[in-house]
């Protein structure tokens, strides 16, 4: 199925039934990341996952690319739904994406889970230099040869020595739809500007951030920051776990739908409170 915000058409997807999800992904990757996620949230609610600009199925406008212009993407995803509002999970990028969803469409938004991100801005703590440098020369490697080059900064350690066929799965499902290295940029372009620390104490919505511990991508410390900055936000760390914190540990799915279903009906309901 497909959306539209302008002229940019994106692709979207629906699976279960219940209070919708509203799942957005991160840098470079599309719907299919979300491959183990959505059975999950699906037992209990509709999920509605979508490629973002740039990458899968949906269009590829030149760049730059904005948080701001990729929140409006996900605002219209939730029109083609027929939904008002909905729980928003977003995952790095996709994190960054559903801040600013909170903040500038609080009436959209019935809770807030916010995986493996950071507010941005001065306060953050940026990757270390071996993986920002990373990040730019990703952008000149061709599909394939991102993802495996990209498996040590995803993945945890034990996952990498225990667990290697969850990893060849994940990159099966990503390679469905390579991404380009222009769009890819566009994308990095909008994750570096992004900046929202300021601006945190705004959000209203009930809040779960959830990290790896181990995070060479985002460093935890940006998840303390988070639930630190929004009010009555929870943290939950998951210890031994890398940036694809729900490959490395599978539990992590399941918490996020117990979190889900013990919020309140207030905040379970899709539609419009007025």
């Amino acid at each position: 199925m497909l959306a539209r915000n302008g002229s940019v058409e994106l692709y979207w997807e629906s699976a279960g039934a219940g209070a919708p999800v509203l799942l957005i992904m991160g840098l470079g990757m599309n719907a299919t990341g979300w491959w183990r996620t959505i059975p999950v949230l699906a037992e209990s609610f509709r999920v509605l996952s979508f490629d973002n600009r740039g990458v899968g199925r949906s269009a590829r406008p030149r760049g730059p690319y904005s948080v701001v212009q990729m929140a409006t993407d996900a605002i219209a995803v939730l029109e083609a739904a027929g939904e008002r509002r909905a729980h928003v999970y977003g995952i790095s990028l996709g994190g960054m994406i559903a801040q600013e969803l909170a903040l500038r469409h609080p009436e959209r938004v019935s809770s807030l889970l916010l995986g493996a991100t950071t507010p941005g801005g001065p306060r953050a703590l940026p990757a270390d230099e071996a993986t920002l440098a990373f990040f730019q020369r990703r952008a000149e490697m061709d599909a394939e040869e991102a993802v495996w080059a990209s498996v040590p900064y995803n993945y945890s350690l034990q996952t990498r020595q225990r667990h290697a066929q969850r990893i060849g799965d994940d990159i099966v499902q990503r390679l469905r739809y390579p991404i380009e290295s222009g769009p890819y940029s566009a994308q990095l372009g909008a994750a570096l500007g992004h900046d929202a620390f300021g601006r945190l104490d705004a959000i209203e919505a009930p809040t779960l951030v959830v990290h790896g511990g181990d995070d060479r991508m985002v460093p935890p410390e940006n998840a303390r920051l988070l639930a630190d900055a929004i009010p009555g936000a929870q943290l939950e760390l998951w210890p031994g776990a890398g940036h694809l914190y729900i490959t490395d540990e599978p539990e992590a799915d399941r918490s996020v739908a117990r979190f889900l279903r013990r919020l309140p009906a207030s905040a379970r309901s899709s539609r419009d409170p007025s």
